[in-house]
Order: C-alpha cells, then sequence, then structure tokens
C-alpha cells in the first residue's frame, strides 16, 4: 500500500508501479482523485490534507477493488481549479488528462470498478439501520434517502453521457443503461467517459462509507 507521494511536472505521466492522482483545488476543499482507479478520491483541507485523507483511505478502497489493486506510490500529475461544486463537498473539475482514449480493456476494467463500488454500496444499505445517528444540530439524511439521492444522481449523471433514464426506471435497469453508455464511449458526451466514472464511482463510495460509519 501507499505511504507517500511525489510530484512530477509532466501532465498524466508516472512512473511504472505508481499511482496517477491529480488534485482538484477549490477555496475551501481539495480532491485528490487516483485517475485509473475510479471512485479513491478523497476531499481534505489543503494539498497535503487531501493527499494524506487520500492514503488513509487505501485500505478501504482495497476491500472493493480487490487484489488487483496494487497502488504502489502516489505521483501528482496535475492540477485543476476548482468551483463552487468543489467547495459544496464534491469533484466537479476535468483536466487534460480525460481526454485520454481508453482501450476496451481499460474502459471494461473501470466498469467492473465501478459495478464493485455498486456492490459495496448495496451491501451497506442492507446492513444499516433505516434510521442513521444525526449530527450534532440534527442533520444528514436517513437510509433510505440516501439510496434515493444516489439513485437519482446516477440518473442524473446518465444525461450527462448521453444516455437518457425515465424516472422510476427499475435500479437495475438504470445501471445497466448507465454501464452500456460507459462501454459505448461516446467522444461527444457532456462529460468524458473518463471523469464520468470517476464521478459515479466517487459518489457511490462517498456513501457507502458514510454508511459503513453510522452502521459500525
Amino acid at each position: 500500500m501507499p505511504t507517500s507521494y511525489t510530484h512530477t511536472s509532466t501532465p498524466a505521466i508516472a512512473s511504472a508501479g505508481a499511482t496517477r492522482v491529480y488534485l482538484e483545488q477549490g477555496k475551501t476543499w481539495q480532491f485528490a482523485a487516483a485517475l485509473d482507479w475510479p471512485g479513491w478520491s478523497r476531499r481534505g483541507k489543503g494539498e497535503q490534507g487531501a493527499l494524506d485523507v487520500l492514503l488513509d483511505y487505501t485500505d478501504r478502497y482495497a476491500a472493493i477493488a480487490g487484489s488487483h489493486f496494487q497502488p504502489g506510490s502516489l505521483v501528482v500529475v496535475g492540477r485543476a481549479p476548482g468551483n463552487r461544486t468543489t467547495d459544496f463537498g464534491a469533484p466537479d473539475a476535468r483536466g487534460p488528462w480525460d481526454q485520454e482514449p481508453l482501450t476496451d480493456q481499460e474502459a471494461e476494467r473501470q466498469v467492473e470498478l465501478l459495478h464493485a463500488c455498486w456492490l459495496a454500496f448495496d451491501r451497506a444499505v442492507a446492513l444499516a439501520p433505516a434510521e442513521l445517528p444525526k449530527g450534532p444540530r440534527g442533520g444528514g439524511r436517513d437510509r433510505d434517502r440516501i439510496a434515493a439521492h444516489v439513485r437519482e444522481a446516477e440518473r442524473a449523471y446518465a444525461a450527462k453521457i448521453d444516455c437518457r433514464v425515465a424516472p422510476r426506471t427499475p435500479w437495475q435497469q438504470q445501471r445497466a443503461a448507465l454501464t452500456t453508455a460507459l462501454r459505448q464511449r461516446d467522444p461527444a458526451s457532456t462529460w468524458p467517459v473518463r471523469y464520468a466514472l470517476r464521478r459515479c464511482a466517487w459518489h457511490v463510495l462517498d456513501h457507502t462509507w458514510e454508511l459503513q460509519d453510522k452502521t459500525d
């Protein structure tokens, strides 16, 4: 598992055995995200804070990604300016790395990682109590509202890659439609497929870990 990180001035290039990471830099939050491991993306205060939190989640991500997840050292290959969404707490920046074409093999690998994230979320929902602990001021969603939020977010994400899903479509059918669109990799879609995979996987894992933390 990685224990450190370095920087390179050459965008989207990292040495063999290393994991490429980019930084999304907002005023309040910064995100560190692994380019080739959808869902492994965490936020923190400042650049070092974001990278440190990403490292803290290595084992939790490995439990989902499986034995093929051998990240090595982290190498920061680029930075992108954040926006209001970043400071709200969600990654929203794209960079030149998102224009890199995906081979059929790599696209399938990343789609399968998204499927693993979905399975982890489904397990977390099944194990969570209906009513979840609230924050100090009573904030936070209960289990079923989290599930509904994730479902509707994925429907909105699907539209970004030209996949229109009707409201109240059964969730497995919605996921199947999204999977098909991701595999097709339409170059004219609003979101590049690399970003779409990262955003979808980040969102479902973010709420997976929220459910796990509130269930334990």
